[in-house]
């Protein structure tokens, strides 16, 4: 894939969390959730509440970054996270939380939001350059480990990233998850190691809905 041209849009980041530059130790584990000075600016009541969500709200964190796009504001990720329960698009149950769920947030963000929203769980990675070319913006589900380039992940998919741009070379991603000055928002990812983490399927956002709703499909987890 060497022919498409450079695109990237100016998409505004968000991570999953409410303040980016702790996600390094979050991840490691010596800091907890609970720690954050920021999570009421998530939307949570109470610090545990915040902890519980954050973990799991990468895709609340993508379309985060496309409402701000494209209308400028955007809702804090608990208010999203309860419309998409709502929506059916997220179902808690007694070990946690299935989804991101495609075809109903597909559904739900045409609905809510008048954008075009296209669930794609068949998403070949050569149609990417097209898509973001056209102006689109796209949900991936990649491994976790593409914030740190791991040279074998243990699978592909797990967790949604924000395809943003593309060069001849790369994908641009923001990644919810992404360690801050290294891969958090504009990262450049090479097509061959997104290759290694990308599961092929994820859900293509528009400006306007202009696009029929799929047919159902599986969900994804944050």
């Amino acid at each position: 894939m060497t022919t498409h041209r450079t695109v990237i849009h100016p998409v505004p980041y968000h991570s999953q969390w409410a303040s980016p530059e702790l996600v390094p130790a979050l991840l490691a584990g010596t800091t907890s959730a609970t720690e954050d000075p920021r999570w009421p600016e998530y939307g949570a009541r109470t610090p545990e509440e915040y902890a519980w969500w954050s973990w799991r709200l990468c895709g609340m964190a993508c379309l985060r970054m496309a409402l701000e796009f494209w209308r400028h504001s955007a809702p804090t990720a608990m208010e999203l996270a309860a419309e998409c329960l709502d929506a059916g698009a997220y179902v808690r149950h007694a070990e946690g939380l299935h989804g991101l769920i495609y075809a109903p947030f597909a559904a739900y963000a045409e609905r809510r939001w008048g954008l075009s929203a296209e669930s794609r769980p068949d998403l070949p990675r050569e149609e990417i350059p097209a898509l973001v070319g056209a102006g689109r913006l796209v949900l991936l589900s990649v491994h976790p480990s593409i914030r740190d380039a791991d040279p074998e992940p243990p699978r592909r998919g797990g967790h949604l990233v924000l395809a943003v741009g593309v060069t001849p070379d790369h994908v641009v991603i923001h990644n919810p998850s992404g360690l801050p000055g290294h891969s958090q928002e504009f990262a450049h990812v090479e097509w061959r190691r997104l290759d290694r983490v990308y599961a092929g399927r994820g859900v293509v956002l528009g400006q306007h809905r202009d696009q029929a709703l799929p047919d159902p499909d599986p969900s994804e987890g944050p």
